[in-house]
């Protein structure tokens, strides 16, 4: 009877350890390995869900400038260095009224509850402070681009980012060393 049992526990607890394993896989693939913010897909359903709670909620995508040139000029471990200061100028910045990710390359998003133009102007400045890595000072710099959500016709996270790229392309153009929000 005893070895009935255990025959039948067996199969449950491989399962709970597979189970366990996929848990944990899924999760890491939300985030990205080399900032720790949240990929796209982990970063999406918490900004829908911050945008649906705060109506007053802004978008912002950022994309650091010159960064080829970094990476060519002082190598990838340099531009890693610089991706993963600039994350965490983000995930500060953002704190505990936003949610930030990574969504590949240089650029980044995030969705904070509430967004003024100093809150925009502080993430500017953040961003646009220089590195120091290696003994070496690098400039950074990054176009930012937002969207406050009252400001849509229909509040979907889809056209916030479509109007949060717009605006960082513009901002882009302006001497990529600013931001900008659609109005």
């Amino acid at each position: 009877m005893e070895a009935h049992i255990a025959a039948s526990i067996l199969p449950l607890l491989g399962w709970a350890v597979h189970g366990g394993i996929l848990a944990r896989r899924l999760a890491s693939a939300r985030r990205d390995p080399l900032t720790g913010l949240h990929t796209r897909a982990g970063w999406t359903d918490r900004a829908e869900h911050l945008i649906r709670r705060h109506p007053n909620a802004a978008v912002l995508l950022v994309d650091l400038d010159h960064f080829k040139a970094l990476n060519d000029t002082h190598g990838h471990a340099a531009g890693d260095a610089a991706l993963v200061e600039t994350a965490d100028r983000l995930r500060a910045w953002c704190g505990h009224h936003g949610i930030a990710g990574r969504l590949g390359g240089d650029e980044f998003v995030a969705a904070v509850r509430h967004l003024t133009a100093a809150d925009l102007d502080a993430l500017t400045a953040a961003l646009h402070r220089p590195l120091h890595y290696d003994g070496v000072s690098l400039p950074l710099a990054a176009s930012v681009g937002a969207c406050p959500i009252a400001e849509l016709p229909v509040p979907t996270l889809t056209d916030a980012l479509a109007a949060a790229d717009a605006a960082m392309y513009a901002a882009k153009g302006r001497g990529r060393r600013g931001s900008r929000t659609t109005r």
